[in-house]
């Protein structure tokens, strides 16, 4: 038990670190190679930058908590994988219009039964200019700063932004799992994606319950309800397998 305990104090938090990188690289060069982000919806950078400024939370947070270190270094190396891929994604969009394809990883998920795009308030997310995009994350990341200098010494602040920010970031699986639902197929889901996943769930709760660092409860308690989402994706995969699109889709979903 010692062994593996040693093995994981070591292992695990050199995966912890480098995982945003092994997750999210080989999109980031594969549309910036083909210079084309079609088939890749930019509701998936909205989900990887509300993991993003999740871990800019991290970043405030842990001035209060002090969490393990290598937590700190993801929460960093997460937000600079983050920033570049939305760059990429942004300056290689399709035309207005432009059809997505069923081999692409990634599909649009702004799309409606119709194809036409659903629009959201004030078209959040759905910005043709670049310069929102980043305003919106200017404005998260200095209001995060102003709350660290007024109230970021108080515990219950630092409490409750800890459990939001790892909250939001535990949620993420759950517009995949919903979607997967409403299809009755994973068609579209990479299984290497998943497998990632898992692998992280798996290295994440290790380390988790058996550092020798202090990991506050609010990492265990989303990383487990994470875990759950993730396992029951692997679930609806194996289900889902065999299941296709129907041809009225029109496009694959994606997440």
């Amino acid at each position: 038990m010692s062994v593996i305990k040693w093995t994981f104090n070591h292992i695990a938090p050199a995966f912890i670190v480098t995982s945003p990188v092994t997750s999210y690289a080989d999109q980031t060069w594969s549309i910036h190679k083909n210079r084309s982000s079609a088939g890749f919806s930019l509701d998936i950078p909205l989900i990887m930058l509300v993991s993003s400024i999740t871990n800019l939370g991290r970043l405030f947070y842990w001035f209060g908590a002090h969490y393990d270190t290598p937590l700190l270094i993801q929460a960093l190396v997460m937000c600079v994988v983050q920033v570049v891929l939305l760059h990429v994604a942004l300056q290689n969009r399709p035309p207005v219009g432009a059809q997505h394809s069923l081999n692409q990883p990634f599909a649009g998920a702004k799309e409606g039964p119709e194809g036409l795009l659903v629009h959201r308030p004030y078209d959040f997310w759905q910005w043709r200019n670049r310069r929102p995009y980043w305003t919106f994350l200017a404005y998260y990341t200095a209001a995060l700063a102003i709350l660290q200098l007024l109230i970021g010494p108080n515990e219950t602040y630092v409490q409750i932004q800890g459990f939001v920010a790892l909250g939001v970031e535990a949620i993420l699986p759950i517009p995949q799992i919903l979607e997967n639902h409403r299809l009755r197929s994973s068609k579209g889901f990479r299984v290497s994606v998943l497998a990632n996943w898992l692998i992280g769930d798996a290295f994440k709760m290790t380390y988790f319950f058996m550092s020798e660092g202090g990991i506050p409860w609010a990492f265990k308690l989303c990383g487990m309800f994470q875990a759950a989402c993730d396992g029951y994706l692997g679930v609806q995969y194996w289900m889902y397998e065999q299941g296709t699109l129907r041809a009225d889709d029109g496009v694959a979903k994606g997440f």
